[in-house]
């Protein structure tokens, strides 16, 4: 009679739904899982397509003479020599910029700022120009740097712009790093008499330090292969020789790529193509050595 009660309590109504529901629940689970690894698939195959892509009509134009030669009318003897130090410069001058600045900003408003509503007010501008367009920075870059502080179509306006295309990025993710560490690491260093610079600098950036650099990554990385605002402020399609110092003309890969692949010829699609390998390995050369010394930054800690 008790195993009769038993079995009829075990497949109650209440039971069964429940059953039902924690199936369901399984079944959506599994469902949104292989979504998501058939958009991975989706989205990888796509990728490689478009490397096999560029790989193979590039590949055969890439040469010493393609990276010393300036660029030419005649697709057999462009070179983006110009163009290549003319990325380099922007690059190395933009994250001289931004990263010290960006760094510095979030240091203050997360460590010693009030938690006010002006403070608030700050944080949620400093979001909202994370997601502005870039062309918006270029016309910015354009009206103040290029005609209001007369710095004309030179490298030193090319790089401000950049620097505050990607200076949000640097704080935000400069921010997230110091809100990860532990509040326990600064309050043992205040106990041991340390100041409040002396906690940020030897503790609290220390243990950031990783997630700082990955910031930095991902913004120079942006940076690199940015076209709109460097054609708003005048950076040149056609330059024949490398910039020698800050106050140049110059041009930058990109625009090089882009004015390439403009061009009506069949020949300078296989231009395009290796100006494009060339600067995915440079990309890929900058966050290598970005990694190395995060990686480096993590093991010490």
């Amino acid at each position: 009679m008790s195993a009769t009660v038993s079995t009829s309590n075990n497949d109650s109504p209440e039971r069964r739904a429940a059953a039902a529901h924690l199936a369901g629940r399984h079944r959506r689970d599994r469902i949104f899982v292989l979504l998501c690894q058939a958009a991975t698939v989706i989205g990888v195959l796509l990728l490689a397509a478009l490397l096999y892509g560029i790989l193979r009509d590039g590949l055969g134009r890439l040469s010493l003479d393609f990276l010393r030669n300036p660029p030419s009318r005649f697709a057999g003897r462009a070179g983006i020599m110009p163009a290549l130090y003319g990325s380099l410069w922007v690059v190395t001058l933009t994250g001289l910029v931004s990263v010290p600045v960006g760094v510095a900003a979030a240091i203050y408003l997360e460590e010693y700022a009030p938690k006010n509503r002006l403070t608030a007010f700050i944080q949620t501008n400093i979001a909202n120009l994370a997601g502005v367009p870039s062309i918006v920075y270029g016309l910015l870059g354009l009206a103040v740097f290029v005609r209001f502080l007369g710095l004309q179509r030179s490298i030193t306006a090319g790089a401000l712009t950049l620097a505050l295309l990607v200076l949000p990025t640097v704080i935000i993710a400069t921010q997230e790093a110091l809100r990860a560490v532990p509040r326990s690491l600064r309050e043992a260093s205040f106990g041991l008499g340390a100041t409040q610079w002396q906690t940020i600098r030897f503790q609290v950036l220390r243990s950031a330090m990783g997630g700082i650099l990955t910031g930095v990554i991902l913004s120079l990385s942006r940076a690199i292969g940015e076209t709109a605002p460097l054609i708003t402020i005048g950076a040149a399609s056609y330059i024949a020789f490398a910039p020698r110092n800050l106050s140049d003309n110059f041009t930058v890969l990109p625009v090089q790529i882009f004015n390439w692949a403009a061009r009506p010829q069949e020949e300078f699609r296989a231009t395009a193509a290796a100006a494009i390998i060339v600067l995915l390995a440079v990309l890929l050369t900058l966050n290598s050595i970005a990694l190395v010394l995060r990686n480096r930054f993590q093991r010490q800690n």
